[in-house]
Order: structure tokens, then sequence, then C-alpha cells
């Protein structure tokens, strides 16, 4: 779990995708209408839609963007028809890696993802191959400096988290997949910030990188993924020392 928490705060520091705000937009939208087509419109009753748009939120999307993406995915408006796809492969020093796409077109996707894993290092495998080494799980991070230690977990466990751990800057909750809402909303009910949510793919154990040559062949590949228009979501079970990882920001 320390390579995931660490991933997900060094992208906070580099800005790596976040900064894109058209790519974002994009991204997410695909996100909001394939939520929609699949529960509904309604955020109440459709989980998987009301974190999305959590996400569009934060993103700073105008309400208009979000209404267009969720009646194109509910049938009110005519949309492209996206397929959920996942492509598994190994990037440099044996890190497995997972990646989620939304496409129009899986021909393509399929030979773009190859080629980014072909050109940065990695090797592409066979469905299930990879998959097996991530639990998916809620995941909730929360600064330190925003809550004790104690009453943090408190409340997170008596919200139902299966999970509490601190690292050096942040208190990480780990929730199954239907919980994380229930956490979320106990830790925001007691006036406590979240530093971010999501319900994610945790790996089972972690690959150490301890060599920098290696970690930038790492990371090249995992942002390249990340920076193409079709991925939603990319997943490694690296754990590179923080040393390591400073000098890549």
């Amino acid at each position: 779990m320390s390579g995931h928490s660490k991933w997900a705060t060094i992208k906070h520091k580099k800005g790596a995708l976040d900064a894109k705000r058209g790519a974002l937009f994009t991204k997410v939208i695909k996100e909001l209408t394939v939520a929609a087509k699949n529960g509904g419109g309604n955020p109440d009753t459709n989980p998987r839609l009301r974190t999305v748009l959590a996400k569009a939120k934060e993103a700073n999307m105008p309400a208009d963007n979000i209404d267009r993406a969720i009646k194109k995915g509910t049938g009110e408006l005519p949309g492209v028809v996206y397929e959920e796809i996942s492509y598994e492969g190994y990037a440099p020093a044996g890190v497995a890696v997972l990646i989620e796409v939304l496409t129009d077109n899986k021909n393509r996707t399929s030979a773009e993802i190859r080629n980014i894993f072909e050109k940065k290092g990695g090797n592409m495998s066979g469905a299930g191959s990879v998959a097996w080494q991530f639990h998916t799980k809620g995941f909730i991070t929360v600064k330190k400096d925003a809550a004790g230690e104690e009453q943090l977990m408190t409340i997170a466990l008596d919200a139902g988290a299966a999970d509490f751990n601190t690292t050096e800057d942040l208190y990480e909750i780990t929730t199954e997949p239907q919980d994380i809402e229930k956490v979320k909303k106990a830790i925001t009910d007691a006036k406590i910030a979240i530093e971010s949510g999501e319900v994610t793919r945790i790996p089972q154990a972690t690959v150490k990188v301890a060599e920098l040559s290696s970690a930038k062949s790492v990371m090249g590949l995992v942002e390249a993924f990340e920076e193409h228009e079709d991925v939603q979501n990319v997943y490694a079970n690296f754990d590179i020392p923080d040393e390591i990882l400073q000098q890549l920001v």
C-alpha cells in the first residue's frame, strides 16, 4: 500500500495529469457518461456516478459539461458508445501494471497501449496475468494536521473502515468499495477535510525499485499511460524509496 499512496502523493506534487485540464475533462466526461449509462442519472441511487461527480467538481468542471455527459449516458442526448477494457503487463524492474480504459475504438486503443509498453521498456501480457495482484478497495487519505489520529481512527472504524494506517504526512483509511461513501460522510460530518477518496486497486504486495534509472523507467511508463486520452486509471505495484522518489519530482 505504501507504493500506492506514495504515487498518489507524488502525482499531486508533479501535477502530471491535473495540470492538463482539457485532458482531465475528457476523461471525466467519459466516466460520467458510462456511469450514467450503467446505473442511471441519479447520483443518489448510483454510487459510481456520485463518485465521478465529486471528481468533476474537484476539477472545476462546468455544470453544463456535467449535465450533457450524464444525459448522453442516459440516452437523453445522442452520444458515443464507450467500451470498458483493462490491459495488463509489466513495467521495467518487474513492476505489475494494470490499465483501465474507456474507448470508442478497441482496435486503435489496444495497438496504442501495446506500443507504449514496447517503447517504454515494458511488456504487455494476457488478461488475468496481473489483475489478481490487486484488490479493489476504497482508499481515503487525510492530512495529519487535519485531525488527531485516535479521533479519526475511531470515526473511520465506527463507520465501517477495514484498515487504518499512518505515513509521514497522511492517515490512510481502507474500506470495502461499497463502504467508502459512508466512511467519507462520517469524516466530513466531523468537519475533517479529506485529501483524497476513491475506489481504487491496491496491490497485495509491492516491488521495491531502489535504483534511480529503474525508477525513471517505471515512472516514464506509468506517466505515458496516464497521458493517453482513453486511459482512465493506471495501477502499479512499485515501492520507490522516498529519497529516489523526490528526485523524480
